[in-house]
């Protein structure tokens, strides 16, 4: 007899996607693309009150010994457990930061909506039509917190309404949604009308909460980017899933930093024979021989680097069934945060995984750190992962598997993704081994900026790097330039994101670290016995869980 968590979190889904509509898009459950989330204070409240009643329901569900469905009531309750620190002292009030929140979120759905149907493009016209009702609840949260005093750092309200800006004004991705529209062919001019009024009505809503956010929110927001150690170990919950001592995290980033800096300068001899490693980024970052000379020929090059991957270890380092052995590369468009992620296939799959590169409107990218992205956020990173998760069969929860996100675990396996394929040879030149360590320096950066911003500790005393001192902005950027091989501009939105997003970009390194301890551990259990592709096939078949979780689950086997 199956247990009932199964049905349970399958009507959890369909209750999720119902009450907040973007989710159902984000994770190809159709039926409800045209709708928006309620981002009023009551709209909060209904979430709120539906993660606790499912909560209760799957607490009292009846106990049982199968391993796997003991996994999927744990997995529900801890992530509806953790999913409710956004309402925990009332965080969705301050919910506004520069990477990820409603006003993204609002601008980014329309890049995983569907097209080339006239019914897709109804959906789209709908969702236009709904951006200033949209807007208004989501500013009538933000005001109820500023009246409260819960408005958040000046840093973060300033690149916000410059990004709402943007999509309100000449340059907005939504002036592009038209000629998509003619492009393909579809639908009439009464469609077409409504397209091109939706998209009038949603940039100037954009433009109406820029001003809100520069006249109104700002003149509240603190100064001050700091949150303090009980908020900030509150809020790491969500993205680790277990518990966090930051003082003992933060001398264990630092050990990184150190371990990492001396294979980057071994490195770096290999590249600049007897230079040092500031020559060789420049070289890297500056040579036109190791650029890609346009999005377009950047994006081919990702897509090829992928499709091998895939070819090459299907079968003899995984086994990758046939419904995701498609990834698909794209470019974001400009007036976003910048970087990389992946969007997961539809929930049938006929919407396939992709990574999007975000490059603003640059045209010359340098490759060297982008190889290992493309494997982190492709194969067998992310798309592995979580197509795996997607066809787990029914020992997985359907909530489990489409729902169910921890960046501890998931962001943890896309970097020891990056450390397999170092090993596997498929960072082919020092250019790109160079880029994982930079990459990595990057998480182990995260780390003690993170944690060092927010709880207000000093750089340790010994270090190379400003010994003694405090953490500031313009540190923080110091050091992702010098230490991480980051450019300017990716740079000041890194400190713009950690800075806004507590809790959240720690969660790389220490996942990694965790399934680098694991795997160790199974080393010395199983010794001659061990089998690499079975650890990784037990890993990735759990699903996304919190670390905790994930290393109960792991040690019984």
């Amino acid at each position: 007899m199956v247990h009932e968590i199964y049905e349970l979190s399958s009507r959890m889904v369909d209750e999720i996607v119902e009450l907040i509509p973007i989710v159902g898009t984000l994770i190809g459950v159709p039926g409800h693309d045209h709708l928006w989330n309620d981002f009023s204070p009551a709209g909060a409240a209904a979430e709120e009150a539906l993660l606790r009643d499912q909560l209760a329901r799957s607490g009292a569900l009846p106990a049982t010994d199968d391993t796997w469905e003991r996994l999927a009531v744990r997995v529900a309750e801890e992530f509806l457990a953790d999913q409710l620190v956004r309402y925990d002292g009332e965080e969705f009030l301050r919910d506004l930061n520069s990477i990820d929140c409603p006003l993204q979120n609002m601008r980014e759905i329309f890049d995983h909506m569907p097209r080339g149907t006239v019914a897709a493009w109804e959906n789209v016209a709908s969702r236009l039509e709904g951006l200033p009702t949209a807007l208004a609840q989501y500013r009538e949260t933000l005001e109820t917190g500023r009246k409260r005093g819960m408005a958040v750092a000046r840093r973060q309200v300033v690149e916000v309404a410059r990004q709402a800006r943007n999509h309100a004004g000449d340059e907005s991705y939504f002036l592009g949604l038209p000629g998509e529209l003619a492009a393909e062919g579809v639908g009439d001019a009464a469609l077409a009308a409504r397209v091109a009024a939706g998209v009038a009505a949603g940039r100037g809503a954009f433009g109406e909460i820029a001003d809100y956010l520069q006249t109104t929110y700002l003149p509240s927001a603190v100064e001050k980017d700091a949150v303090g150690e009980e908020r900030y170990v509150r809020l790491a919950v969500r993205y680790l899933g277990d518990d966090l001592d930051p003082h003992a995290a933060y001398d264990w980033g630092w050990s990184e930093v150190a371990r990492l800096r001396a294979r980057m300068e071994e490195t770096a001899r290999q590249i600049v024979p007897g230079g040092s490693l500031r020559a060789a980024l420049d070289v890297l970052q500056q040579d036109p021989e190791r650029a890609a000379h346009s999005q377009a020929e950047f994006r081919d090059l990702m897509q090829q680097r992928l499709e091998v991957a895939l070819s090459d270890l299907q079968g003899s380092h995984f086994d990758v069934p046939e419904a995701i052995r498609r990834v698909d590369v794209k470019m974001a468009p400009p007036g976003g945060s910048l970087g990389a992620y992946y969007v997961g296939p539809s929930e049938d799959f006929t919407r396939p995984g992709t990574v999007w590169w975000s490059k603003g409107d640059k045209q010359e990218l340098p490759l060297f750190d982008e190889v290992s992205t493309a494997y982190h956020e492709g194969f067998p990173g992310h798309h592995l992962q979580n197509g795996l998760q997607m066809l787990a069969g029914d020992r997985v929860s359907r909530l489990q598997k489409l729902i169910v996100w921890y960046s501890g675990s998931g962001e943890g396996w896309a970097l020891y993704a990056e450390d397999l394929m170092d090993e596997l040879g498929y960072l082919d030149k020092p250019d790109y081994v160079m880029g994982k360590l930079a990459s990595e320096m990057l998480r182990a950066c995260r780390v003690v900026i993170d944690i060092g911003s927010h709880l207000e500790l000093p750089i340790p005393e010994g270090q190379p790097f400003h010994p003694g001192e405090a953490w500031s902005f313009d540190t923080g950027v110091e050091m992702l330039e010098q230490y991480a091989a980051q450019d300017h501009d990716i740079s000041v939105s890194e400190m713009n994101r950690y800075l806004g997003w507590p809790g959240q970009a720690i969660s790389y390194k220490i996942g990694q670290q965790a399934i680098r301890d694991l795997r160790a551990e199974e080393r010395a259990k199983r010794g001659a016995a061990y089998d690499e592709k079975d650890f990784h096939a037990r890993l990735l078949g759990i699903g996304s869980t919190g670390l905790r979780v994930m290393r109960e689950h792991m040690r019984q086997g």
